[in-house]
């Protein structure tokens, strides 16, 4: 299997940090070459290694804002 090459062009937040230094993040990541998408998953303190995540273009990322503005 090849592995997975990607490219962290923003960090646009950390969401959280746990005991033992993983982050849950967004960013705006470029996966195997491709155009950036926004990307919230846990990433290992070297960013050598991750978790599972889920990625977003933006017409999704801004649906979700909408979906979270509407939240009480």
């Amino acid at each position: 299997m090849a592995a997975i090459q990607y490219e962290i062009v923003e960090t646009i937040a950390v969401l959280s940090e746990s005991p033992k230094g993983w982050t849950k993040e967004l960013n705006l990541v470029s996966w195997n070459g491709r155009d950036p998408k926004y990307d919230l998953r846990d990433w290992a303190p070297d960013k050598e290694k991750m978790g599972k995540g889920v990625t977003l273009t933006s017409e999704e990322l801004y649906s979700l804002k909408e979906a979270l503005n509407e939240m009480d």
